[in-house]
């Protein structure tokens, strides 16, 4: 069974490129292309493919926050992420988003193949392109610990965990102030501080977080 892929990645040569290695080889299928982050998204939801090759540096919707909203609407979707950078923070942002894994651009072809294959089978790879030290440890201390949904959730208080549920279920902010008998300024202030303990940049993203959690 050929495993299928998405390509999400905004420089047309290194994408087309990554294209033309993968067509080569009978196991793989690229099932499409995507130029931005609500691209990737919206392909994602089309295509459904096992596995993506996500950019961390993408326009209109980066990397790490499209590989969150996708996990959250597909968590059996594997993501790969792909960058030139070796910054320990992106390391453990793409983890914390749903990451399987984290490939630094200037790995060579069978360095490629082999992380993608071994991705696809449910195996742990990390790549030798990756740098040492700091960030495979914060990598491996986060996938023993649990970055999932329930682990940022977890981290709420009951209060915030139950304005996050009136959101989740289509309340506005008064609807929800109304409800719990509080100020609208109330409401604004938990919501902030629930979406810097989810790691979330809006709304939306936590809400997604918090129905993957249940």
């Amino acid at each position: 069974m050929r495993a299928t892929l998405l390509i999400a990645e905004d420089q047309r040569l290194f994408r087309q490129s990554l294209r033309l290695l993968l067509e080569r080889e009978r196991d793989l299928r690229v099932v499409g292309e995507a130029t931005d982050g609500r691209e990737a998204f919206d392909l994602a939801m089309k295509t459904k493919p096992d596995l993506i090759l996500m950019d961390v540096d993408m326009p209109k919707l980066d990397g790490v926050t499209a590989t969150r909203l996708i996990r959250g609407c597909l968590p059996d979707v594997k993501v790969l992420m792909l960058s030139v950078h070796d910054e320990d923070a992106r390391i453990v942002a793409a983890v914390q988003a749903g990451a399987c894994g984290y490939i630094l651009k200037d790995a060579d072809h069978a360095e490629f193949l082999r992380i993608i294959r071994a991705t696809y089978r449910g195996e742990q790879v990390h790549s030798t392109f990756m740098p040492d030290g700091f960030a495979r440890n914060a990598v491996s201390a986060l996938q023993e610990a649990g970055s999932g949904p329930a682990a940022g959730v977890a981290l709420l208080t009951e209060r915030e965990r139950e304005i996050l549920a009136c959101a989740a279920s289509g309340r506005g902010n008064k609807d929800i102030a109304d409800q719990l008998c509080v100020s609208l300024d109330t409401v604004k202030t938990h919501l902030h501080r629930i979406y810097r303990k989810l790691g979330v940049a809006g709304r939306v993203e936590a809400i997604l977080t918090y129905l993957n959690s249940k």
